[in-house]
């Protein structure tokens, strides 16, 4: 499984969100990681800063998922649960986290 957190101009910007610890929230991702045996990488630009912070989860033979206004710990802690319970194509997305499902920028119009 691997673990995308885009961390450029808007998801990690102090200036957009100075209310979150965009360190504290790469560093509880990768502790994630480790947890349930996923990669976590930072990405510069996913382009889709309009629903920063952004995450991406993607395991084989699943279709990625894509979250958006991941901006809190409580957040973190629904991605955690999603991702010990097995993840994408293991374990249905949870409502919670249903809510801060993103479309991918290059599947916008095929909608």
């Amino acid at each position: 499984m691997r673990v995308t957190v885009c961390r450029d101009c808007c998801c990690g910007s102090v200036r957009k969100h100075p209310e979150v610890d965009h360190g504290a929230q790469v560093a509880r991702l990768r502790a994630i990681g480790e947890k349930v045996g996923a990669t976590v990488r930072l990405a510069e630009c996913l382009d889709t800063c309009e629903t920063s912070n952004v995450v991406v989860v993607q395991a084989p033979g699943a279709k990625p998922v894509w979250l958006g206004w991941v901006l809190s710990d409580a957040v973190l802690d629904d991605i955690e649960a999603w991702l010990t319970s097995g993840g994408p194509g293991v374990a249905p997305l949870p409502d919670v986290l249903e809510l801060h499902r993103i479309t991918a920028p290059g599947q916008r119009g095929a909608q």
